[in-house]
């Protein structure tokens, strides 16, 4: 797979004391105002009573609301999300950020061609909610009868391999297609496998996420300042670890991404530097009449460093480099509206 960004020059060497302790985010800087904001320690404040209110008014609409999804077929209750959220999502401010980010990132288009990328994003973005609400529906895959089925692969090779070797492995995708489906892929295919998420701060949501994502996937590791001991201890039990890597990580290493520099989260690069395990990338594309496909890259050969070990920066660069071409092909099923850059 080309590889055309620049690569950074060679990472400070990592601790001789290599383990679990490696992987934690390392301290970020601190400004001048942020000083100027902090507070003596206190105890966690119970949310305030409008707060509370908020959460479960909105909980129960969307519980409603997935309530009546569920009762239409898979197809209709995509189509409905994608329809609107094209015709919302660009009046919501976030709409602003995404557009920003692709003036950046395609300074040669226009406007409206910026625009359509944009609608196209939300439209993937509202098929994926209608398509959550199925979730334990939306695995149809029948190798042999492929015109039968809702998914399509390629890399299948690659797959294998990673099922039959009996070592663990780290699976790197983003947040394009249906970024879901490679942990459901991996658990209907007998792959021991686990996945590192985060869960968002509605306690309702959170929760709801987890019994639906659990009933589908493998293992569900929540992210957390604790989470690099779990992550470890999946990689200890020989299973493969699948990760989301394009988002931005305040303190990370610096990578080049569409021609600007911004954070990468390090933590699956410093994963296979301490394990010295192969390292897939897996995208989904989404394709007409509700159809995806899932492709599986051979493992990554990581650049390295004189000694011989997994150089960090630069493999989170190759890492970043993967998903830039990934996007670059179908830009208008990406999340624009990430901060990716700061």
């Amino acid at each position: 797979m080309p590889v055309s960004a620049a690569l950074p020059p060679d990472p400070a060497p990592l601790p001789d004391e290599e383990g679990p302790e490696a992987l934690a985010p390392a301290p970020a800087k601190i400004s001048r105002y942020d000083r100027a904001q902090e507070k003596e320690p206190s105890a966690p404040r119970r949310p305030s009573l409008a707060m509370r209110l908020r959460d479960a008014a909105l909980s129960a609409s969307v519980w409603g609301l997935m309530r009546v999804m569920r009762l239409q077929p898979s197809w209709l209750a995509s189509w409905e999300g994608g329809f609107w959220a094209r015709k919302i999502g660009p009046l919501t401010p976030i709409h602003k950020v995404a557009l920003n980010n692709l003036r950046h990132a395609y300074p040669e288009k226009t406007e409206a061609e910026r625009q359509a990328i944009a609608v196209g994003m939300w439209d993937n973005l509202g098929r994926m909610a209608g398509e959550f609400v199925h979730l334990d529906q939306i695995w149809q895959y029948n190798m042999w009868e492929p015109s039968k089925s809702r998914i399509e692969t390629t890399g299948v090779s690659n797959f294998v391999a990673m099922r039959v070797d009996g070592k663990p492995a780290l699976v790197f995708t983003a947040h394009l297609g249906n970024w879901e489906l490679p942990a459901i892929a991996a658990a209907a295919q007998g792959l021991d496998s686990a996945v590192l998420f985060r869960a968002p701060d509605n306690s309702f949501f959170a929760d709801l996420l987890f019994e639906m994502r659990s009933k589908v996937m493998g293992d569900l590791v929540a992210a957390s300042h604790v989470a690099v001991f779990e992550l470890a201890a999946v990689l200890d039990q020989g299973k493969h670890l699948g990760i989301l890597v394009d988002q931005v990580r305040l303190g990370g290493p610096k990578v080049n991404f569409f021609g600007r520099p911004c954070s990468a989260n390090p933590t699956i690069a410093r994963l296979a530097r301490l394990y010295e395990c192969p390292v897939h990338g897996v995208r989904v594309i989404r394709l007409p009449n509700g159809r995806f496909r899932i492709q599986c890259t051979p493992p990554l050969d990581l650049p390295r460093d004189p000694s011989g070990k997994i150089n960090v920066n630069k493999s989170m660069q190759m890492i970043t480099s993967v998903v830039e071409e990934w996007v670059r092909e179908y830009p208008e099923q990406w999340t624009w509206f990430y901060k990716r850059w700061r």
